[in-house]
């Protein structure tokens, strides 16, 4: 085979994935009002707050200590530059814009990436050779309100929550970094953050949130639903579920810094 016919197949590869996305997304949103409470199904928004236990709850102690030492590696690092130009209080500029606008959200969603993905991936490809998603069917049960909807719904809610967490902590060790070095004081930290950030530094990160959640149980269903074969091929699927889920959060992050930069919401001011 030659490389240009490997381009090709490639080529054609990402683009099913990208159209049997679109359809899938299209069908979970057409499906999603069902599951909310009080206007939904009572078991179905149960099945979502166990989603939102399963993929956020679990998720905060891994994303919140890799925050934080990402969060003391920034400070230690811009420290040791910024202290030739006498400029070390410009570390909480950096640790605080640098983790609300990009960090922040990226370090969670990788860690939600690398545990959901799989997991979601796992799960519905188990399911998919139990034959329980043909069983469901049957029983006239649509698979993509039983299972795929309250696991997207439960990372919506959780992700931009996990993410502000996550923040914290990683602008919380920014402030650990410069009290050991310079004996900063906490009230005076965080009121260099606050004067730091503005509101659509906020708004950023709970976009590109949203955004990492829908790519990430996206991603997750589809695999799981391709599954064919045995127990190998679900393994086979959760890997390709995590790569394929970090490949496009990392993309999705590039796109959506160059888009605001471009809107001027990455500019200060």
């Amino acid at each position: 085979m030659s490389v240009l016919e490997q381009v090709g197949r490639e080529a054609l590869s990402w683009a099913e994935d990208a159209g049997a996305l679109t359809l899938q997304f299209w069908a979970v949103l057409r499906k999603l009002p069902r599951i909310l409470p009080v206007v939904g199904k009572r078991r179905r928004w149960r099945a979502a707050v166990e989603q939102m236990f399963a993929i956020g709850a679990s998720a905060l102690p891994m994303a919140g200590i890799m925050s934080l030492c990402t969060g003391f590696i920034l400070a230690l690092q811009s420290a040791s530059e910024l202290r030739r130009f006498g400029a070390l209080q410009f570390v909480v500029d950096l640790v605080a814009v640098g983790f609300t606008r990009e960090l922040g959200p990226l370090i969670t969603a990788l860690a939600v990436s690398g545990r959901s993905a799989s997991a979601i991936s796992a799960e519905i490809g188990t399911m998919v050779v139990t034959e329980e998603v043909d069983a469901l069917r049957v029983m006239g049960l649509d698979p993509v309100e039983f299972t795929l909807a309250p696991k997207y719904l439960g990372a919506l809610i959780t992700l931009p929550c996990l993410t502000v967490l996550s923040t914290l902590c990683g602008i919380f060790a920014g402030y650990l970094f410069l009290a050991f070095s310079i004996d900063m004081n906490l009230r005076i930290y965080f009121q260099a953050v606050v004067e730091a950030i503005v509101l659509r530094d906020i708004a950023l990160t709970l976009i590109k949130s949203v955004v990492f959640a829908t790519i990430i149980v996206q991603v997750g269903c589809l695999e799981g639903l391709r599954v064919r074969g045995g127990p190998e091929a679900v393994g086979r699927s959760a890997t390709t579920a995590v790569v394929k889920s970090t490949f496009l959060v990392i993309l999705a992050d590039l796109v959506a810094t160059a888009i605001f930069y471009m809107m001027g919401w990455s500019t200060a001011g």
